[in-house]
């Protein structure tokens, strides 16, 4: 196994600790996610952080961003090109929000012009490029953090405490999903569809990686991956944005099923899909030996609650589901999203540790690989990292 790295020294070194300045940011990548996410996440900050420049190939695309913040960040640049970006506007930290196979040659850029990253899902497409980004956050002492920022909602605290008091006994099994029919269906998506249909994104990449980093927050690392694919559909007809009304093909598996060995010993299963109509399956289950945790409300809900089977082998005999619990006051402050800007913010400034470090994004990425080479040759396929 490769051995655990950190994924950064900054956070013993906040930038501009005690000076009042603000955090100058770049977004790289002006689509869809920015406007609907990010520079709305960004803007809740605007007390400690300033975005300095915007970055798209797409000329429209920068300028549109620069306009959408023009009322707390006025001086922010419109950029065609990363270099450029870097030395004329002198970010400290970047959001990388470019296309799933640009990430690892955005971020690496970045961390090598001397600037602290978030980036994006997933970290890299290959292990090798993720071990690069780390050792070069590593050898410059830059902040690397990745989404989905799973780890840093309330919501997982509260489980990650549950499970270490053990008040449950051991958690053994862990049943997730993250199904629907895809971005091609979200009559609210303004970007083209097509790339989350073939290889390289997928509904692993981009669903069920969230599950993914939920389970192994709660259950540690995964020892072996085993998975099957199929397409259950080869075209899709796009309901929003500018390709509304075309056909799109399939080109790549649509429903992926994971089994996960963990190398506590317990087990996981994971079904990421983009080929189905809904569903009402709980999205997460969480198998203790003593209870069952089951999150059965809209997987995208930050307040969805939960319902607690508790097994009592006393002789009042206890058992049964008591429905609608959940963490503790006060409520969940932001979306999974906008939980990862602020906990990034909230690194940089020294005010937070790290928790969606680059080698849990690398581990994740590794079971990802090995599902689809599990697919690809029907064998169970050992993972190659830990965190």
């Amino acid at each position: 196994m490769t051995a655990p790295a950190e994924a950064s020294a900054s956070e013993e070194r906040p930038l501009h600790q005690g000076s009042g300045a603000r955090l100058r940011f770049g977004v790289v990548g002006c689509g869809d996610v920015a406007h609907r996410r990010y520079l709305p996440a960004l803007a809740e900050h605007r007390a400690s952080v300033e975005v300095v420049a915007c970055c798209d190939p797409q000329p429209d695309a920068a300028e549109k961003a620069i306009r959408a913040i023009k009322t707390w960040s006025s001086g922010a640049a419109a950029f065609t090109a990363l270099e450029p970006m870097l030395k004329e506007a002198g970010p400290d930290a970047v959001i990388n929000l470019t296309p799933a196979p640009m990430h690892a040659t955005i971020s690496q850029a970045c961390l090598e012009a001397g600037v602290n990253v978030y980036s994006e899902k997933p970290i890299a497409a290959s292990l090798v490029e993720a071990d690069r980004l780390i050792q070069t956050a590593m050898d410059r002492g830059l902040l690397l953090l990745c989404a989905p920022a799973t780890a840093a909602t309330r919501r997982f605290g509260w489980l990650a405490e549950i499970v270490a008091s053990q008040r449950f006994g051991p958690l053994t099994l862990a049943v997730a999903h993250h199904a629907d029919p895809g971005p091609a269906a979200w009559r609210e998506y303004t970007g083209d569809p097509t790339p989350f249909y073939g290889p390289g994104i997928g509904p692993v990449f981009d669903h069920g990686i969230y599950r993914l980093h939920g389970m192994t927050a709660l259950m540690g690392p995964v020892r072996r991956v085993q998975a099957m694919g199929a397409i259950s559909r080869r075209e899709r007809v796009v309901r929003g944005g500018p390709l509304t009304g075309s056909t799109i093909e399939v080109t790549a598996p649509d429903h992926v099923l994971i089994n996960l060995e963990f190398a506590s010993g317990g087990l996981g299963q994971l079904l990421a899909s983009f080929g189905t109509a809904s569903t009402l399956a709980p999205w997460l289950e969480l198998h203790f030996t003593g209870a069952t945790i089951s999150f059965p409300g809209d997987q995208y809900d930050k307040d969805a609650l939960a319902s607690l089977y508790v097994d009592d082998e006393s002789s009042v005999g206890l058992e049964g589901w008591v429905h609608g619990i959940g963490p503790p006051p006060p409520p969940e402050p932001r979306p999974v999203v906008e939980t990862g800007v602020a906990h990034f913010v909230a690194c940089l400034r020294g005010d937070a540790t790290p928790l969606l470090t680059a080698a849990h994004a690398r581990h994740v990425l590794d079971i990802v690989l090995k599902a689809y080479d599990s697919i690809r040759d029907g064998r169970t396929h050992d993972t190659e990292t830990t965190f």
